[in-house]
């Protein structure tokens, strides 16, 4: 009895080193990437803060951001750090207020566009013949189209809230991500262990989870990074255009779009939500680029 007592610590003990080697492993791999991509960990510590605040939200301001006031057009003062805008709202907490909405709707219609494009590409590459066919030209004559144009008609059809705004964008983002999936899909059709698989008759949901998807991961990764940037960028374009979310809701574009009115007397209210959105695109697109040298360093820009 005692015997088999002594015996358990010997035997979780190297499960217990393993444990105790992966801290160590993912340390260094974290070392690595902050000492070779400078670039990228400043886009990721830009991201981190984007989602912190977006999370945070306007619950721990002390102005709210759809509160008028009579301090209409204040200058950025120890009170109000972004100044008033033309109503007297606090336009630190809108900024802030839109972190939450263009980072939301950013990630999210980022997520779905690459659940709706790959899942298509997947298909696309691996059924070819006829629907491989028609399912490219629809997606040519989409890609003909700039992003901004392709979401200004999908508002046209499903509205501009926010859940409708998610939509949209997804929608106009999913025949690019098709692409890539479908390109990576044929790419690993052609190796003999899937082409393997498929003979002896394994079913096509095991085909893809197991075959395909693990191996289509980096490139599709790459392009979700990358493209949370000009989802953001194409939000604030259809709202600067009065095409995106209604006021008086706080959005970075619509924010843009109202200071026009005032942008000489109050060039503070074109200024902030303009940095906004600049550094919300450059934070993902810098970490979008080191992800990729990361993954293929064949892609490396030199």
């Amino acid at each position: 009895m005692s015997s088999e007592r002594q015996a358990t610590p010997v035997a979780s003990a190297p499960f217990d080193a393993l444990a105790g080697r992966r801290k160590p492993r993912i340390s260094r791999s974290v070392g690595r990437f902050v000492r070779h991509q400078p670039l990228g960990t400043f886009g990721l510590v830009v991201i981190f803060a984007l989602i912190v605040t977006a999370a945070a939200g306007t619950t721990v301001l002390p102005h709210d951001p759809n509160a008028t006031s009579v301090d209409v057009l204040q200058a950025p003062s120890w009170k109000h750090w972004f100044g008033t805008d033309n109503y007297g709202r606090d336009y630190f907490a809108r900024v802030v207020a839109g972190t939450r909405v263009s980072v939301s709707v950013g990630i999210s219609a980022m997520l779905l566009g690459t659940a709706i494009g790959g899942l298509l590409g997947i298909l696309s590459g691996y059924a070819r013949g006829l629907f491989d066919l028609l399912f490219q030209r629809v997606v040519d004559a989409l890609l003909a189209l700039p992003l901004l144009i392709s979401a200004m008609l999908f508002v046209a059809v499903f509205g501009t809230s926010v859940i409708n705004m998610i939509v949209v964008l997804a929608l106009a983002i999913s025949p690019g991500i098709s692409r890539i999936a479908r390109a990576a899909t044929i790419s690993v059709m052609g190796e003999q262990y899937v082409e393997a698989a498929t003979v002896i008759g394994a079913p096509f949901p095991r085909v893809v989870l197991r075959y395909i998807i693990p191996n289509i991961l980096a490139p599709i990764t790459v392009i979700v990074t990358t493209g949370v940037g000009s989802i953001i960028l194409a939000e604030a374009g259809l709202s600067f255009l009065g095409l995106g979310i209604a006021p008086p809701a706080a959005e970075w574009g619509q924010m843009l779009s109202a200071s026009r009115i005032d942008a000489i007397d109050a060039p503070w209210l074109a200024i902030y939500p303009g940095l906004a959105i600049g550094l919300a695109v450059l934070g993902f697109n810098l970490f979008g680029d080191a992800i990729r040298d990361a993954l293929d360093p064949r892609l490396r820009v030199l």
